[in-house]
């Protein structure tokens, strides 16, 4: 795999022009991923006992590029890409694929603006606005973090089929946005948004987001509102239009270098279930002074029972919101009807290689308030981060799932409650 991606790279990045006034650049990044379950999860209609081993690629490849437009250091830029995806082998461990997805879609597609000087008072870039097919992050993705679900041909007889790569997330752009960014990099600024999926496993919603924040050295104050306007009613299985959202979240060192502060609270409002909310707290510090920085960390989240989490996913770290890599990927809980406890330990014995351990405590709030009546369990997860050329990395990982109850109990496992030995390879080579 790293010898087909090395061929590959030979050949990949390519700055196709670049001047004072305008740049253009042919890019590539390619992934690729092994993995292997022991045990299995019955989140797709006839999954059975046993292992599964399956196999995961990505290619995206296309142009990206800015111009300046006028005075003031103005800037036109924009991205067009495609992106081919597929699932080989069994299938994942939950069946969400079944290792027959291959796809070959436009992934990115959109222009902006930054205004650069001309709006002093703003700051640099004062101004950035942008529209069409485009990945959208907010905050550190406890609400948004793309439009990244993946699922396959299995589940849902194919109705939700987005090509594969389900673990790997290769797609992550709403199809349709309107991204107005007000304020510079400090100080007071705002967001305004309008976000369109295309997703099948998203409901197709429709989303307007709007933030508030205030960001200097000791770290980062934010408010989001966010109401899903509209959804496709035959994928719409939770009811989520008319779901509104909203947040209070800070992040931060408070001027300390070594700490780490982050929290947020959001409180929402369904006509499926009424009133919901989540919110976590989490505290981290690094030991600078020693060999290989230790850095640890406490998370505590908790979801309530019908609270809809919307667009989460990873942005900051391995384990930021897809939290324990068999529990958020196969065997539940997904961020909802759950209370998490995550323990942190990452090592860094050189600026190209980190070492992590996490740990996980699984309780489950409400046995009426989902499909399985209790995903409570304990997971640990060991995993190394190595980049082996400045363009291409490394991630294995064995991760341990031990659930309380099997799928005949209330839980997802099938078979038994025994340990789950899981363990993957990721490959990733980006420009």
């Amino acid at each position: 795999m790293l010898a087909a991606l090395q061929t590959s790279l030979k050949a990949g990045a390519y700055e196709l022009y670049s001047s004072d006034n305008a740049v253009l650049n042919a890019d590539l990044e390619l992934a690729l991923g092994a993995f292997h379950s022991r045990k299995t999860y019955a989140q797709a209609s006839g999954m059975k006992a046993g292992s599964k081993d399956w196999q995961e690629s990505y290619a995206k490849y296309g142009l990206r590029g800015w111009t300046r437009a006028g005075d003031a250091d103005q800037h036109l830029y924009g991205a067009v890409n495609w992106l081919s995806s597929a699932t080989f082998g069994q299938g994942d461990a939950a069946g969400w694929t079944d290792g027959t997805e291959r796809t070959t879609k436009y992934e990115d597609a959109y222009l902006g603006w930054k205004s650069g000087q001309a709006f002093s008072a703003l700051g640099k870039d004062g101004l950035d606005v942008s529209f069409g097919r485009q990945n959208v992050i907010v905050g550190d993705g406890f609400l948004v973090a793309g439009d990244a679900a993946n699922p396959g041909k299995r589940f849902g007889d194919g109705h939700f089929n987005r090509g594969g790569a389900y673990y790997l997330t290769a797609r992550k752009a709403f199809d349709k946005t309107a991204v107005f960014r007000i304020g510079g990099a400090e100080g007071l600024r705002s967001d305004l948004m309008w976000l369109k999926s295309d997703n099948p496993i998203q409901g197709k919603a429709e989303t307007v987001v709007g933030t508030l924040e205030h960001v200097n050295l000791l770290g980062t104050l934010g408010l989001t509102y966010l109401k899903v306007v509209d959804t496709d009613k035959e994928f719409d299985s939770i009811q989520r239009k008319g779901t509104r959202t909203a947040s209070m979240r800070a992040q931060g060192s408070l001027g300390i270098p070594d700490l780490f502060l982050s929290g947020e609270y959001a409180r929402q409002h369904r006509d499926l279930t009424g009133d919901e909310s989540a919110w976590y707290t989490e505290a981290g510090w690094t030991f600078s002074d020693i060999n290989w920085k230790p850095y640890v960390s406490y998370r505590y989240s908790r979801f309530s029972e019908g609270y809809d989490p919307l667009f989460y996913g990873n942005v900051r770290a391995l384990g930021t919101w897809f939290q324990g890599e068999v529990a958020s990927s196969y065997a539940g809980p997904f961020n909802n009807n759950a209370r998490i406890q995550q323990v942190g330990l990452t090592l860094t014995p050189t600026n190209k290689l980190s070492l992590g351990v996490l740990a996980y405590r699984f309780d489950t709030i409400s046995p009426t308030a989902s499909t399985f009546s209790n995903l409570s369990g304990k997971e640990v997860d060991v995993y190394a981060m190595w980049q082996i050329t400045d363009h291409i990395s490394a991630s294995p990982l064995v991760g341990l799932y031990r659930p309380d109850k099997d799928v005949n109990s209330g839980s997802s496992q099938l078979g038994d409650n025994h340990t789950n030995i899981y363990s993957q390879l990721t490959l990733q080579a980006k420009f």
